[in-house]
């Protein structure tokens, strides 16, 4: 699905366009341009953040990310000239993405901190903060690429996701994570979750389907 109101595409020519608007994407192989690294067992791969922030974002919109990781949609949003706002809970991640981001060109157009999506204090002052840096009211998408319950766990902090055994204790923990960071969306605008499935205890459960139950159930889905 395509939005002629918040992206930058060429709408009369989009088939044109490298936009992909099959229902299946199949990526042969994963970006490793740039500061794109495989250091981070589970990261995104960078065609994926790249596509939806092409799709749902004009340039020098701002992108919240409260999974952020090795900090692939952060690479993506500085090539694409987008603003962006990242949270991690592991500061280890921290670290590495200030590392990789240490050339100062981009520095007054990206905000990341350690904290955890799960306080709603801790995102409320960090949202707060990156709001005053970008002279802005709210973000223009959100973008969640959450751990798939406990098969990588990333951290030990018992607020990590990726600590989550249980499938109901995952997807209340996750709606509050949508709870905290969706309310800085302006309305009218997209957000977007990529997640994938689970193989446990000799079965497969369907965490993505979980997952988008839970957001049909609390928010608007197209």
């Amino acid at each position: 699905m395509l939005s002629m109101k918040f992206n930058d595409i060429d709408m009369k020519n989009w088939k044109e366009s490298d936009i992909n608007t099959d229902s299946l994407w199949i990526i042969n192989q994963r970006d490793k341009s740039g500061k794109h690294k495989n250091i981070y067992h589970g990261n995104f791969i960078p065609q994926i953040p790249n596509q939806l922030i092409r799709r749902y974002t004009k340039e020098n919109e701002i992108i919240l990310e409260p999974f952020m990781g090795s900090g692939t949609t952060l690479f993506e949003c500085e090539k694409l000239n987008r603003k962006y706002i990242g949270f991690d809970i592991n500061p280890k991640m921290l670290d590495y993405v200030n590392s990789s981001m240490n050339d100062g060109n981009y520095r007054n157009n990206f905000y990341i901190n350690n904290c955890n999506s799960l306080d709603d204090v801790q995102v409320d002052v960090n949202i707060e903060s990156a709001n005053k840096k970008f002279d802005s009211q709210n973000v223009q998408f959100v973008l969640m690429h959450p751990p798939y319950m406990d098969i990588v766990k990333f951290t030990d902090n018992k607020d990590d996701l990726s600590q989550v055994d249980n499938i109901n204790d995952f997807i209340k923990k996750f709606k509050i994570i949508c709870d905290n960071t969706l309310k800085y969306l302006d309305k009218g605008r997209y957000f977007a979750i990529v997640i994938g499935d689970v193989y446990k205890n000799s079965e497969v459960i369907p965490l993505g389907f979980y997952c988008m139950d839970m957001i049909k159930r609390n928010f608007k889905v197209k």
